[in-house]
């Protein structure tokens, strides 16, 4: 009796296991837009890809795969909102994702934050990660910003360090910042909570992966901060009157499966109308 209770066991979970790895194949591309509700006819938009987490050693997409689904979008600015990989041997992986978005051609260029994990390669091996998405096009920010003009209208792009780990540094990232719509890259969507003083039309991140692994919520995350203790780990959100958005990532982290959250590919919509009347709305 015990070995048939076993073996029926062992068949479940077995099943189980297979279905969340499946899972990690089932990639979704969600399309957001900001502030449409306040946009006119002829107020410019910014057509933000976003990708996060990528984590390349579980990654469930390859590069000729990524290109097929986003060929037909329109893409101005594509955003990398860290968490590459955990590993120095994986670096010559990134390289055909880069060649691939490039080869998207949005006209204002890659931008990228690292995250956590990324902060696990140490002095030459980091830099070596952050010189090849350099070779090939990406403006890393370190808490700093750039400038683009969407249509005759400035956009601020400000990089803000990892959260997690402690490198965060708002002064920075926002210093010498001029008039304009304020787009906010970043890897750990806590920092929202202490953004209160700092102005942003909108903010993208990741790093929770929607919890990854639900059951059915993804109680594992509750060290994690307290946006993930408030259930707050993907999709759209409100903090202090501004727009966030957290990415569930394309990746997985540890063991290569998903539970209630998928990978994610997400496409921003943004109306930069909004920069000249400080109101923030989302549909």
């Amino acid at each position: 009796m015990k070995i048939l209770f076993f073996t029926v066991l062992a068949i479940i979970l077995f099943y189980l296991i297979k279905k969340a790895y499946k899972n990690t194949k089932d990639i979704v591309i969600n399309k957001v837009k900001i502030n449409e509700v306040l946009a006119n006819g002829n107020s410019p938009k910014l057509n933000i890809l976003q990708l996060s987490d990528l984590h390349l050693e579980n990654i469930s997409i390859s590069p000729v795969e990524l290109y097929e689904k986003l060929k037909d979008k329109p893409i101005d600015l594509i955003a990398l909102t860290g968490d590459f990989l955990d590993r120095k041997r994986t670096i010559p992986n990134l390289v055909p994702y880069l060649k691939i978005l490039n080869q998207l051609n949005a006209k204002h260029g890659i931008y990228a934050v690292l995250g956590n994990h990324d902060y696990v390669l140490r002095d030459h091996n980091l830099q070596t990660l952050i010189e090849t998405l350099e070779r090939y096009n990406c403006k890393v920010l370190q808490n700093e910003n750039d400038m683009i003009i969407v249509q005759g209208k400035p956009v601020n792009i400000i990089g803000i360090d990892d959260f997690s780990t402690k490198r965060s540094n708002l002064e920075a990232s926002y210093e010498g910042i001029k008039p304009g719509t304020n787009l906010v890259l970043t890897h750990d969507p806590n920092i929202v909570l202490h953004m209160k003083k700092y102005h942003f039309d909108y903010l993208l991140a990741g790093h929770f992966h929607g919890g990854q692994i639900c059951y059915p919520k993804a109680y594992h995350l509750v060290k994690m901060g307290k946006l993930a203790r408030m259930n707050i780990i993907k999709g759209f959100h409100m903090q202090d009157g501004k727009p966030f958005y957290i990415s569930e990532g394309l990746g997985q982290t540890g063991i290569n499966i998903r539970i209630g959250s998928r990978p994610e590919i997400t496409l921003h919509e943004l109306s930069l109308a909004v920069a000249d009347n400080e109101v923030l709305t989302a549909i």
